[in-house]
């Protein structure tokens, strides 16, 4: 990976945003590209939490095996999104998995050589202690946020998302109708009526029972 990509991956990263030009170029020297296949496995519950992961192109479901056995999904991460960012200051187990829905590829940054260079960077470090206060108010923000979106905007969203995720317009959902359920909180009844309605309004077209075309991604991204 190229240094100015590298720095790309960086910069898609909350923490990191706020840092000078200087930081991140130090910052991406760190980074390492992985490339995954559709249904490959990034992460695994049960293993060292030891790298921040930012997904540069593709989709990536996380998932939690809750005590019935059955395995919940919890978020779908795309580009610009990332799983991690803590385990870079404090060691620890995942106790999530994460399953490519498409190719995927990703940056990663060890928790090893991120500390290696904090050490040697008193500067850095200071920068990253002002970022992460900055972070803790965005994600109080977005908390608020995600609590009061309905479903048609949270169904809406992901549309949006993952055609851009993709890179275009006609797309085979990568979840079931049942695991988009359970992702946005509702029923997959919910969702085919959504979808219908979506249709009806000349957002998007379904083909089969999978098969979606977004017609207007600018309303479709303003659906309430």
């Amino acid at each position: 990976m190229h240094q100015h990509e590298a720095e790309d991956c960086v910069r898609l990263v909350p923490i990191f945003q706020a840092l000078d030009a200087n930081d991140v170029a130090q910052v991406a020297k760190l980074v390492r590209e992985r490339q995954y296949a559709a249904g490959e496995t990034l992460f695994a519950a049960g293993t060292a939490a030891d790298a921040l992961m930012i997904i540069a192109h593709g989709q990536v479901k996380v998932t939690q095996t809750l005590a019935s056995g059955r395995e919940q999904l919890l978020r779908v991460l795309g580009p610009g999104e990332f799983d991690g960012e803590a385990v870079l200051f404090t060691p620890s187990e995942r106790t999530t998995s994460g399953v490519a829905l498409t190719q995927v590829v990703a940056c990663t940054i060890s928790r090893q050589d991120f500390q290696q260079l904090l050490k040697k960077t008193p500067a850095l470090a200071l920068n990253m202690l002002n970022s992460l206060g900055e972070r803790v108010v965005q994600l109080e923000a977005q908390t608020t946020a995600a609590n009061v979106a309905s479903v048609s905007e949270r169904l809406a969203g992901y549309l949006v998302e993952t055609s851009a995720a993709l890179g275009q317009a006609h797309f085979t959902l990568p979840l079931q109708k049942k695991d988009l359920a359970a992702y946005l909180g509702t029923t997959p009844e919910t969702v085919s009526r959504k979808l219908a309605a979506f249709e009806r309004d000349g957002l998007i077209k379904q083909t089969g029972r999978s098969q979606i075309t977004i017609l207007d991604s600018d309303d479709l991204s303003l659906v309430e």
